[in-house]
């Protein structure tokens, strides 16, 4: 078991000697740790790897300059410089935060950035504002449409969190498949297999190999298939792309560059890198916060006392298994799985820095 400090100050350190300012740093180790201790370690030390891959192919940029490159009162576009996506995400957010406490709501579309890890951690930024908090991006293109085989889209998170007031936030983070493709990759490093509905071969063929997609397969969107709403999955899915993309100027669909080395760049781009999009909406545009935050403490109760099904001890609101994995976490430690260790003590050789 590791420490929540001990992995954030090597992270941070990693990132610093890869060239990243100490702020940088700062913010990608946060949000690498977000992901650990809230029960996602499909976004948390694994990803290290990807970005190091990705730092010495040249294809980050380590001293960004994000800036706005369009704005009205309420929105903005921004340009994330190629950063490693944590520092321009976090920068856009915080646009997004801006915006809505002078005009009710901020919307902002962010172009030319990467992976930023756990969409909800940006989303819950605007918790402490008394505000609603909006996270989507598009993703590694490793997702087939509903009756295809092509890999057209990503995993394509879509986050909101709303505050309460005596009731813990509702926090949904959520990929628009059925498994987000960190877990695959957890899957791979414990030698395990996955449940069918969630892969496909380059075929069509329903699978349970989880590294299916290193020889053309793809996931599927949520639902899994037709008959049990695909093509939800599918809308879900095309719509984050369109926000995160085509709103910003970014790449969308199958041109949206990797952020892992089984699948190539390719030479057509219809925009700049990786596309987020985020939105703020502050209570009191609509109602007063005290007003509003009791409300969602009567709708998390009347939720929450719903009645179990036979097999099940209780009803969970989303958020609520994080809230809980994260307590636990915090007091028991971090758990890293073998296969996952040894990449780090390679990246820590490689960046004369000890991984223990």
């Amino acid at each position: 078991m590791y420490t929540y400090d001990y992995l954030f100050d090597f992270t941070k350190n990693a990132f610093e000697r890869m060239g990243c300012s100490e702020e940088d740093s700062h913010v990608i180790a946060e949000v690498f740790l977000a992901a650990e201790i809230r029960g996602h370690a499909s976004h948390g030390m694994l990803r290290l790897k990807d970005y190091y891959e990705l730092w010495k192919a040249g294809r980050i940029n380590v001293k960004p300059n994000v800036r706005i490159v369009h704005e009205s009162p309420s929105t903005a576009v921004i340009d994330g410089d190629n950063a490693v996506g944590m520092v321009a995400a976090k920068k856009s957010m915080l646009t997004a935060i801006g915006k809505a406490e002078k005009a009710g709501t901020g919307w902002v579309a962010t172009r030319n950035s990467n992976h930023f890890g756990i969409a909800g951690y940006y989303s819950m930024m605007a918790l402490k504002h008394d505000m609603i908090g909006i996270c989507l991006t598009n993703a590694n293109p490793l997702v087939a449409p509903t009756f295809s085989v092509s890999r057209m889209m990503g995993t394509n998170p879509i986050a909101v969190a709303i505050p309460a007031e005596k009731q813990p936030p509702f926090v949904a983070d959520f990929a628009t498949t059925p498994i987000a493709r960190g877990k695959l990759a957890v899957a791979e490093k414990k030698g395990e297999k996955v449940a069918f509905g969630f892969v496909q071969d380059k075929t069509g063929n329903p699978s349970d190999d989880p590294t299916i997609l290193k020889s053309g397969g793809s996931m599927l969107t949520l639902g899994g298939d037709r008959i049990h709403g695909s093509h939800k999955g599918y809308c879900l899915s095309a719509i984050v792309d369109i926000f995160s993309a085509v709103f910003s100027g970014a790449n969308f669909g199958p041109f949206v560059p990797p952020s892992v080395a089984y699948l190539p760049v390719l030479d057509k781009k219809v925009g700049e890198g990786t596309g987020h999009f985020f939105g703020a909406m502050r209570i009191d545009a609509f109602q007063t916060a005290g007003e509003f935050k009791a409300k969602m403490d009567e709708w998390l109760t009347t939720f929450r006392s719903s009645k179990p099904a036979e097999d099940q001890e209780r009803v969970l609101i989303p958020g609520d298994p994080e809230r809980e994995a994260e307590a636990r976490i915090m007091k028991e430690g971090i758990s890293i799985v073998p296969a996952i260790k040894n990449d780090l003590m390679q990246i820590a050789n490689e960046l004369n820095l000890k991984f223990e």
